[in-house]
């Protein structure tokens, strides 16, 4: 991360400039108009179990075909243009962003009333030194305080790198995520989660995570994502 940067994002964080753009806005918002557009909400027709769009209110072929292991997923945003943008970001030098998806993710969760606890998909000691933070961490944290539930820190932890995701195809995701997730099954035992991280595409980190999490006792798992891909149509 940018020293000067994050200096400066901790006196003028938010409000000044777009975003997206670093245009200069002066109504409060977060994105100037144009930048607005490019993001998409996740609030209209969704896999009643994946949260991912869909084109109609029905399980999608993915769940159909193989049943995720948490019990239900919920994103805020559609991972594309301005949204992914945004993430990225967050991801890269603007954590100050986990106070706004924090506020984004309460809208979806605030349903999950039987709750009881909040954990998040960790990173490992090296990963996590290299980026500086981890943002999944970073929104639990935030969300655990709006919505008044404990935060279960050391609840899972990464007990090995793995190769960086995004070129694998599902299959090849899973075989790099085997065996590297290890939960403490005192702090999840009979316990409704919500499991926290920023996005979800294959769902392949959401099943490594909550299967570790079954594994060990949990009873009921929602996982909770700033943005999600939309479904799209094929296996």
């Amino acid at each position: 991360m940018n020293v000067f940067k994050a200096i400066l994002d901790s006196i003028f964080p938010e409000n000044f400039t777009c975003e997206l753009c670093g245009i200069e806005i002066f109504d409060g918002d977060r994105f100037c108009k144009d930048c607005r557009k490019t993001i998409i909400f996740n609030d209209g027709v969704t896999c009643p179990v994946c949260g991912r769009m869909t084109d109609v209110a029905e399980l999608c072929l993915d769940c159909k075909a193989l049943a995720p292991i948490y019990d239900r997923a919920v994103s805020a945003l559609e991972y594309s243009d301005g949204a992914k943008k945004l993430v990225l970001a967050f991801k890269d030098d603007r954590p100050y962003l986990k106070n706004y998806f924090a506020q984004l993710l309460y809208k979806k969760c605030a349903q999950f009333t039987d709750a009881e606890a909040i954990c998040f998909v960790p990173m490992t000691a090296k990963a996590q030194g290299r980026r500086g933070f981890n943002q999944a961490y970073l929104l639990a944290k935030e969300l655990s305080k709006i919505m008044k539930l404990p935060l279960l820190k050391g609840a899972i932890r990464k007990v090995k790198d793995t190769a960086q995701q995004k070129s694998l195809s599902r299959t090849d995701r899973e075989q790099n995520l085997k065996s590297c997730f290890k939960a403490d099954r005192a702090a999840v035992r009979d316990k409704t989660l919500i499991v926290v991280d920023d996005v979800m595409t294959t769902g392949a980190t959401a099943d490594a995570v909550c299967g570790e999490l079954k594994k060990r006792g949990a009873k009921k798992l929602y996982f909770a994502t700033v943005a999600s891909v939309r479904y799209s149509g094929e296996l």
